[in-house]
């Protein structure tokens, strides 16, 4: 395992993502930054932004270390969905979700050990069926979304996707493919 690393984010969803690839971080530090879009600002500038605030904000404590950062959205339409806090919420954004294309964009950022700043956007596009009333309730019931911003695909979800072009990691928060590229590019 490649452990020279330290990996910006308490997700048990990357860290496992990261393990399946060889890849298992030396620390983890979560970054505590403001999440808050900015005006006028465009899903994909903001998602890449975080990525890039979030591996900042580590790498600044622990100079010459390599910081991998990532950052995910669903993006319906031009709306980026914030994480629900409550069932009521969950339910709107599981209507809005419903018969409807979306995408899933993940930014993930790595700086290397002389604090240069490389990044990489995956966008993925996710076709849902039509859920009936009682299938949104019975998926905003299990609380599996809880926590994350719409629901996690590798979970019930799952069963309502009709198609999906893109990455799949990095609909569940990291896309592998990237991650490997910007992590051998810094030398891990």
């Amino acid at each position: 395992m490649n452990k020279n690393f330290i990996l910006a984010s308490q997700s048990p969803q990357r860290l496992a993502l990261l393990r399946q690839i060889g890849y298992d971080p030396e620390s983890i530090e979560p970054a505590d930054i403001d999440e808050k879009p900015e005006k006028g600002e465009k899903p994909s500038q903001y998602v890449k932004r975080m990525a890039l605030e979030k591996a900042r904000h580590v790498a600044v404590k622990h100079p010459e270390k390599v910081v991998l950062a990532s950052d995910t959205i669903i993006v319906c339409g031009t709306k980026i969905i914030q994480k629900a806090k409550s069932d009521e919420e969950q339910t709107k954004v599981m209507k809005s979700l419903s018969g409807r294309a979306h995408r899933v964009l993940t930014a993930v950022c790595v700086i290397d050990k002389k604090g240069k700043a490389s990044l990489r956007l995956s966008t993925t596009r996710i076709k849902m069926k039509k859920m009936s009333e009682q299938e949104i309730k019975d998926y905003v019931a299990a609380k599996e979304w809880v926590g994350c911003a719409g629901y996690k695909i590798e979970g019930l979800l799952g069963g309502f996707v009709v198609q999906i072009v893109g990455s799949y990691s990095g609909v569940i928060g990291l896309p592998l493919y990237e991650t490997r590229c910007l992590l051998v590019g810094a030398g891990v």
